[in-house]
């Protein structure tokens, strides 16, 4: 709303509304914005549809939300000038965008075993809650009480009767590989 001070018929100062068609468009835009709130995601894909004449990509509901919304207020209040897309292009053309990050960046893919288990033929001792505990370690997983596991959680979660990591449960440190 758009307050005023007008001087009134004796000459004191006066305060008015005055609602401008602006104001009242803005009005419409924030009611029909906060009716997108309360839409489940299926509405808002349509939604989509209906504003950008093509369906969206995503399912996503707060992505939604926030293209329709835009787009609503693109269409009430008026898009960015030709002037703002062009510099915009200018931009996103001499900008370095990647869309990978680069080789030197990530990790090479591990080719050989998990540097963390013991080497093969190593038995594993712990004691937990008065039961020793002894796992053989095989090439291809593991060995405890005559069984085939193929991780040293599915042990431990087996024997603690809850999820454990394996190698904290059986105190490996990540950047020893112990020998036989």
């Amino acid at each position: 709303m758009l307050y005023t001070r007008d001087r009134g018929i004796h000459g004191h100062a006066v305060d008015s509304v005055r609602r401008t068609q602006q104001e009242t468009m803005n009005t419409s835009l924030e009611v029909q914005i906060e009716e997108l709130r309360q839409l489940p995601a299926i509405a808002l894909q349509a939604k989509y549809l209906e504003l950008f004449g093509e369906e969206s990509r995503s399912g996503n509901r707060q992505f939604l939300f926030r293209r329709v919304a835009w787009r609503l207020q693109a269409l009430a209040e008026g898009d960015l000038s030709e002037r703002a897309r062009q510099r915009a292009r200018e931009l996103a053309n001499d900008a370095d965008l990647r869309v990978q990050p680069s080789k030197a960046w990530r990790p090479a893919p591990s080719t050989g075993p998990d540097p963390r288990v013991p080497a093969s033929g190593t038995i594993l001792k712990r004691s937990f809650k008065g039961r020793n505990l002894e796992v053989r370690v095989l090439d291809d997983g593991f060995e405890f009480e005559g069984r085939h596991y193929q991780s040293l959680s599915a042990i431990a979660s087996q024997v603690a009767g809850s999820r454990w990591n394996g190698f904290a449960f059986f105190g490996l440190d990540a950047n020893v590989r112990k020998a036989v």
